[in-house]
Parts: structure tokens; sequence; C-alpha cells
């Protein structure tokens, strides 16, 4: 088990490594709202923001090892529930599936509990979007989500290997869709029928209350239309992004950030 454990991790970290890599240098070759390009590279306000969200995703990956992995593993290890018929392909497929239903609602809580959005608040305090956004979050919403995710674990029996593939899933389309990557309008409008898009995204990142209670899903876009939480406004490039009433905050500060928020 401690063999395939860093096995899959490893693979899992390699794959994401090289799609980061891959939108990093993309976003900025073609990037979609030019007029976020001052906070993404060489200039001071750029520099800072990126040290910034790198650091929180530092704090991240270190504890992903330590803490995250071993609690997935050991909640796979002791499953309470687990069909024999749910297996192979089409039990992957259906994991899949459920997996990011519950991340819908685990993020839509992430909205509308206060307690919980003390700590995802920092991911939104940011104030325009990249890949970087993707991995920007707070180490204590890290920790609730892999408690969150152990307790569906237990009760549904996900193996770990369909966690580890969900889990790559997830990155790489958060990736994707917080992204300032320039998509032709035609392959985004196809690709948003499906999965979620920076175009849908974007808008869930808006610094207006409304859209930011909105869009909630992560990999497939059909979530949202379902149970009513798409929003109807449209990703305007120059768009505000934040948090409203609110603005972004020093390394130190988002650290205390949810043990201080109003």
């Amino acid at each position: 088990m401690l063999e395939f454990m860093a096995g899959a991790f490893g693979a899992k970290t390699a794959v994401v490594a090289l799609w980061f890599a891959a939108l990093f240098a993309a976003e900025r070759f073609r990037p979609a709202d030019v007029s976020a390009l001052p906070l993404h590279g060489a200039s001071p306000p750029g520099m800072r923001r990126l040290l910034r969200n790198g650091a929180l995703w530092a704090v991240n990956l270190a504890l992903s090892p330590l803490i995250v992995l071993p609690v997935t593993a050991f909640a796979a290890n002791h499953a309470l529930w687990r069909p024999s018929w749910w297996s192979g392909l089409p039990g992957l497929a259906l994991d899949v599936l459920v997996l990011d239903f519950l991340i819908y609602w685990w993020h839509r809580a992430n909205h509308e509990v206060p307690f919980l959005w003390r700590f995802h608040s920092v991911h939104h305090l940011d104030e325009t979007l990249d890949t970087t956004t993707a991995v920007r979050f707070h180490f204590g919403e890290v920790l609730l989500s892999a408690l969150a995710r152990a307790g569906v674990i237990l009760v549904i029996g996900f193996p770990l290997s369909s966690v580890l593939v969900f889990e790559t899933l997830v990155l790489m389309a958060a990736l994707f869709h917080h992204s300032n990557l320039a998509l032709p309008a035609g392959a985004e409008a196809m690709f948003s029928r499906i999965v979620i898009t920076p175009s849908i995204h974007w808008v869930h990142h808006h610094a207006i209350k409304r859209d930011t209670d909105s869009n909630y899903g992560t990999v497939f876009s059909f979530w949202d239309p379902l149970f009513r939480s798409k929003s109807r406004a449209r990703r305007v490039l120059g768009m505000t992004i934040g948090v409203e009433g609110r603005a972004e905050e020093t390394l130190p500060r988002l650290i205390l950030h949810p043990f201080v928020a109003a």
C-alpha cells in the first residue's frame, strides 16, 4: 500500500506539474484579459502576488503527503460499503461523477456556511485570475476538505485509485478554468457544455456577491443549471475580481484571515 501510495502520488504530481507549466506559459503568451498582465509578471506587484500565491501553495504541498494523503488512504481502507457491481472502468466513471457532484455541494457550502467561508475567502481575495489562483488556498480549508472527503469515502466506499484519479482531474480542471488563457470563442462555447471553462469560472470570481455565490461547478458544468446556481452574468474582460468590499491582503494577514475576519 505504501508503495502504491508513493507511486500514485508521484504520478499525480508529475501530471499536474506539467499541466501547470504548460498553462502558466500559454496564458502569458496568449492572455484573454490583457488588463491583468501587470499582476502576472515581472513588475513588483506581479512578483509579490506570485510569491504570495506560491507560498500558500507550498504549505499545502507539504501537508498533502504528511496529512491529506494518509487521511484519505485510511478512509479508503476502512470504507463501510462498496457493492461488487461498482467496479472496473464503469465504476471509475461513476466514482468521478459522484465525487464531482459531492464537490459541487462542498464548494457551495464553503460559500454559504460562514465558518467555511472564512477559510475559502482567502482563495477569492486574489484580485486577478491565473493558474496560480487555482492553487492558492488556506491550509485550514485544505485540512477541512480532507476531513470532509474522508467522511464520504468511508460512507460510500470510494477506492483510493478513484480518489487519486478524481483529484488529478480536479487539479487539472481548476488550473484550466482559473487560467487567463485566450480560447477561441467557438471552442470555449463547445467545451462549456460539458466542463467548467474560464468564461464560466471567472464570473464566480467577480467581486459582486451574487456572482461569487454562483457557478460552483468544478469539473462538469451541468450541476449549476440543474441546481439553479448558474449565474446569468457573462464574463467581461476587465471585470473586477476579488471579494466585494474587501481588498487583497499580505501573506501574513492571509494566513491569519480566517481567525480574524469580520
